[in-house]
């Protein structure tokens, strides 16, 4: 069974704490004294000035802008808003995703939702209103005309292109699971 949100959202603040010595609320305070308004700059502050990494400093960020307690239905509603042909196709990955472990977080966002275990090993994102993006953590593998190679700096290492839930197949789910095993 996935863990849920709520649980997710405990580990991270748990996890956060446990590493810094400072509960979540101290973070939202600094990025709020900060007056920084954009991400980036907010994540570099937290990185660079006090040492968070990547996940906590995007987890505390999320935080400071009140993201953290909105509703996962309403962000999947508007991520597949006059796109709903393809909401079957991203039902059919989080439903597999889902069941490669007990361990396995469905982690919706404002654009995409990420599948997580210790770490992001997929993404997917509704690219376009015919097509779903799905990126794919599976570092050292080649790409292929379906599995294709990412920008070096991406969040995924590969991306493959859905316009059917047909699309999701063997395959895809066998690069799906090789990804959850590495995560």
């Amino acid at each position: 069974m996935a863990i849920s949100q709520e649980e997710m959202l405990e580990r991270m603040k748990a996890g956060l704490a446990t590493k810094t010595g400072q509960p979540l609320e101290h973070w939202v305070k600094v990025v709020h004294a900060s007056g920084l308004e954009k991400h980036g700059e907010q994540m570099k502050l937290l990185k660079e000035q006090h040492g968070l990494g990547h996940g906590h400093a995007n987890f505390v960020c999320q935080a400071a802008k009140g993201r953290l307690d909105a509703d996962p239905d309403d962000m999947l509603a508007g991520q597949y808003g006059g796109k709903e042909s393809l909401k079957p196709i991203y039902d059919a990955l989080a439903t597999y995703a889902g069941a490669l472990g007990g361990d396995v977080s469905i982690d919706p966002k404002k654009t995409s939702v990420a599948f997580r275990r210790s770490k992001n090993f997929a993404v997917v994102t509704p690219a376009t209103k015919t097509r779903i993006d799905l990126g794919i953590n599976l570092k050292g593998e080649p790409g292929t005309d379906r599995l294709a190679d990412e920008k070096p700096g991406s969040m995924c290492t590969h991306k493959v292109r859905l316009t059917s839930v047909n699309e999701v197949d063997d395959e895809l789910r066998g690069w799906l699971k090789a990804a959850y095993e590495r995560a």
